[in-house]
């Protein structure tokens, strides 16, 4: 070839080179970006097939169906005492897993404590997984009202969960936060939770009573706390892929170990805590919480699981609450395992109820911990348990005589750390109910049981000057 010639392709060639490459960064910057992967939907499943799903992963093929609480039905719940206690034995609140007995308040804070923390979140209520999205509050509306006599500031308030990670769950906390007006100072406050439910006609008039536990909280100088908690956590197993527990699971179902509704109410009112820590007019060292059957379930565990409350009244709670799990009385664990109740507790509940499984049967003397140490968690701090009575509807479903079972075998942690417990002893096995409206109040571990029906109401008026006494004292040293 002629040697000017391909000089001349040589330079064409290189001069092609040269335009391509000069274009492509242009070329590359004009390129659509490839659009992110829209997260999956949450499972849309029933409770039926979430509980299933959870007895798969356990290897539980059958739970034993819990009782009836019909009296008239033969699976119906047994309301003997004398049957009552098939495992009469708690494990030992003061005893380390070692065999060490607890002897100083060091001991029960770094040994004895933190054990029965992590029982409790493995095997009955769940742990709060360490990546719970962070909750924003935002005041919504600001009014001024009444209450009874007394002038009160209202604010309505939204604590958005951070959802960036997982759009497709929406997560909006609901209180209603009311203040006494004419305070001087900051006041204490109790959290309570309120379901907000659909509006109703309104009930024909009553004889008289007690003025609402809202009036008496204001009229004593307190504020007070209404939490929705179903703006929370739904109240059944099929929302467990939805609510903060969903929205922490990206929607998925949960593991065994997986926090269930109770322990997420009671993060709620944790966050609920938070946002009254950032309120001037609170005194954020004197907030309490307060809930009624489940309600009341969910307040005692959040006042086991976050020291910042200083006292709770927990009216009427139950199994899963006060009451033993170890009693055969009224309603059961195996209540709390079916698909009715299951999404209360931490998957790994179910294990409790289990008929037959990859590991046999269990029953209730096979948990590791039991009610006496939920409540025995909350000390020193104030814990008052309130029932009613059966023959107004506060129900021997209930077990009455479990709850005060466990309130006295609690009673020796309150002593260690220097409070008061009932009074009355350590021996639980034969611990036996005081007479109805016969407070045990001179301590702060309190027991009373009213003449009234499935609600605290009637023990408002003996709850507050107890928690004044002990909450101005704790002020004042």
């Amino acid at each position: 070839m002629d040697p000017e010639r391909s000089f001349s392709i040589a330079i064409a060639c290189l001069c092609v080179l040269a335009f391509i490459s000069g274009r492509a960064p242009q070329q590359e910057s004009n390129r659509s970006p490839v659009p992110a992967a829209e997260p999956p939907q949450p499972m849309n499943w029933t409770a039926e097939q979430d509980h299933r799903n959870m007895m798969n992963q356990l290897g539980v093929q059958a739970l034993r169906p819990g009782p009836s609480g019909d009296e008239k039905v033969p699976n119906h719940a047994n309301y003997d005492e004398s049957k009552a206690n098939p495992y009469p034995n708690l494990p030992d609140v003061l005893t380390v897993s070692n065999g060490s007995k607890v002897t100083t308040a060091a001991m029960w804070w770094n040994e004895r404590r933190p054990e029965i923390v992590e029982d409790f979140e493995r095997e009955v209520y769940g742990r709060v997984p360490k990546n719970v999205p962070q909750v924003t509050w935002s005041v919504t509306r600001r009014t001024t009202g009444w209450s009874g006599s007394h002038p009160v500031i209202e604010k309505q308030l939204i604590g958005h969960a951070d959802n960036s990670s997982y759009p497709p769950v929406d997560v909006n906390l609901s209180m209603k936060l009311v203040m006494p007006a004419n305070a001087t100072g900051p006041v204490p406050v109790m959290i309570m939770f309120h379901r907000e439910w659909p509006q109703r006609p309104p009930a024909p008039p009553a004889a008289p009573t007690d003025p609402p536990a809202t009036e008496q909280l204001i009229a004593d100088g307190w504020g007070y706390v209404q939490l929705d908690p179903n703006s929370i956590q739904a109240d059944n197993g099929a929302g467990l892929t939805s609510g903060i527990i969903g929205l922490a699971n990206r929607g998925q179902p949960r593991k065994p170990d997986g926090w269930g509704a109770l322990r997420a109410w009671a993060w709620g009112a944790s966050r609920a805590l938070d946002y009254l820590e950032t309120d001037k007019a609170v005194d954020a060292k004197r907030v309490g919480i307060e809930g009624v059957s489940r309600y009341g379930k969910a307040a005692l565990v959040t006042m086991a699981f976050d020291a910042r409350f200083a006292v709770v009244l927990v009216g009427s709670s139950g199994e899963g609450g006060a009451k033993l799990s170890r009693r055969n009385f009224g309603e059961a664990v195996e209540n709390l395992t079916g698909t009715g109740e299951y999404h209360w507790m931490a998957g790994n509940f179910l294990k409790y109820g289990a008929a037959e499984s990859t590991f046999g049967s269990r029953n209730p003397g096979d948990l590791p911990v039991d009610a006496h140490e939920l409540i025995a968690l909350c000390a020193p701090r104030l814990v008052f348990i309130s029932y009613g009575i059966p023959e107004k509807g506060d129900a021997k479903w209930l077990d009455q005589q479990g709850s005060f079972m466990a309130t006295v075998a609690a009673g020796s942690v309150y002593r260690l750390l220097g409070a008061k417990d009932l009074g009355v002893g350590d021996d639980y096995h034969a611990a036996k109910l005081p007479p109805v409206n016969q407070g045990l109040l001179d301590g702060q571990l309190a027991w009373r049981q009213h003449d009234g029906g499935h609600t605290d109401a009637p023990n408002w008026k003996y709850f507050l000057p107890w928690a004044d006494h002990f909450l101005n004292a704790t002020k004042r040293a």
